[in-house]
C-alpha cells in the first residue's frame, strides 16, 4: 500500500512545525505544501485534534506551532512517530532482550503521542511493512541470548549444545563469544570455537542451550567484529585470510538487480556491451557467495576461480540427477 496524498501532506506539515521554533503562518504552509489555503486549514484542523497543535499570535502575526510533546524524552514529535513506525522491523527478534527493551521504548512513545496520535499513526503504518520470509523465531531463546550477552560482557566461557546443519543431534561446544549479528532474519553468534581452533559463526536458532561458566577467556588479540565480517559474503567464513578473486557474469535481465545494491565492500561491477554485467569480489571463502550465484539460476555464471566453477558444476549435476535427468 502507499500513503494517501492527504496523510503524506499532513506528515509534511507535522515535520515543518516540528522543526520550527517560531512556527508557520497559513501562507507559508500554502507555499510549502503547494495546495490551497482551504486544504491547509482542513489539514491543520485534523492535526489540531490529533496532536494539539495550536495557533498563536506574536506581534500581530498568527502562526501555527507544535507543542513540546516529546521534550521529556529529548525527541521531536515526528521523531517519536518514526520510531514507533519502525517497531515492526524488530518483531523478528521477539523474545530477545533487544525486543523486550524496544517494547518498553515504544510503550513510552505511545504514551507521549496519546490515544489520538497513536490512532493517526496507525493509518501511516499501513503503508510500511516488512516481510518475514526465513525469519528466525526467538520466543524460546531469550535465556540463551541473555547468557551469551553476559558472556561477552564478562569474557566468560560458554558451553553450548549446538546442532549444526550437518548433524541430526546437538553436540557440546566450548565457545568464547565475541559478537552477535542479525543477518537475513536470523541471529548469529560470532565466537572462538575451542573445538575448531578458530573464530566461527553459530546460528542461534540451532543453539539448544548455553551454560555460562566461571572460567574466563582472553579475546583474540586485535579481533574486530566489523573487520571479521568485512571478509564475509554475509556471515559465513573459515579462518582463512587468503583472498580469492571471484568473477561472475550476470545476464542483462539480472544486471540491473545486481547493480541496485552493495553486496560487499570489495565488489567491482563492469557493464558489458551486450547489457550483461561482470561482477568481481575478493573473499577468502566461496561457500556463501556460491549459494548466492546459484540463486540466480541461468541468470548468473561463475567465471573464476576454477575450483568454484567446478563446485557449481558438480552441484548442478547432482540436482539434475535428483530430477531424473
Amino acid at each position: 500500500m502507499r500513503i494517501s496524498p492527504q496523510l503524506g501532506r499532513q506528515w509534511k506539515v507535522l515535520r515543518l512545525l516540528d522543526c520550527s521554533r517560531v512556527g508557520y503562518t497559513i501562507n507559508e504552509l500554502v507555499r510549502e505544501t503547494e495546495v490551497s489555503e482551504k486544504t491547509v486549514r482542513r489539514d491543520l484542523q485534523v492535526l489540531q485534534t490529533e496532536f494539539s497543535i495550536c495557533e498563536v499570535s506574536h506581534d500581530g502575526v498568527k502562526r501555527w506551532q507544535m507543542p513540546p510533546l516529546g521534550k521529556q524524552l529529548g525527541f521531536q514529535l515526528t521523531e517519536l512517530m518514526a520510531m514507533h513506525l519502525f517497531q515492526q522491523f524488530l518483531d523478528p527478534l521477539a523474545g530477545t532482550p533487544f525486543w523486550e527493551g524496544s517494547r518498553s521504548v515504544f510503550q513510552k512513545v505511545k504514551g507521549a503521542l496519546g490515544d489520538s496520535g497513536a490512532r493517526y499513526l496507525q493509518q501511516m503504518s499501513t503503508a510500511l511493512t516488512s516481510t518475514s520470509v526465513g525469519a528466525g523465531d526467538y520466543e524460546d531463546r531469550g535465556g540463551v541470548i541473555d547468557r551469551l550477552l553476559l558472556s561477552m560482557e564478562e569474557n566468560r566461557v560458554v558451553t553450548a549444545a549446538y546442532r549444526s546443519s550437518q548433524r541430526p543431534t546437538a553436540e557440546s561446544r566450548r565457545l568464547h563469544p565475541l559478537g552477535m549479528v542479525h543477518h537475513r532474519g536470523s541471529l548469529y553468534l560470532i565466537a572462538w570455537s575451542v573445538h575448531h581452533g578458530e573464530v566461527r559463526n553459530f546460528k542461534i536458532d540451532r543453539m539448544e542451550s548455553a551454560d555460562l561458566q566461571q572460567e574466563q577467556f582472553e579475546p583474540p588479540e586485535a579481533f574486530d567484529l566489523s573487520d571479521w565480517l568485512s571478509k564475509c559474503f554475509g556471515v559465513w567464513r573459515t579462518g582463512s585470510e587468503d583472498l580469492q578473486t571471484i568473477r561472475i557474469q550476470f545476464t542483462a535481465e539480472c544486471a540491473r538487480y545486481v547493480q541496485e545494491s552493495t553486496w560487499h565492500e570489495s565488489q567491482h561491477l563492469e557493464s558489458q556491451p551486450d547489457g550483461s554485467l561482470i561482477a568481481t569480489f575478493h573473499l577468502p571463502d566461496t561457500q556463501e557467495i556460491k549459494r548466492w550465484i546459484m540463486s540466480f539460476g541461468p541468470g548468473a555464471q561463475a567465471l573464476a576461480p576454477a575450483a568454484l566453477v567446478n563446485e557449481i558444476q558438480q552441484e548442478l549435476k547432482q540436482m539434475l540427477e535428483g530430477y531424473g535427468c
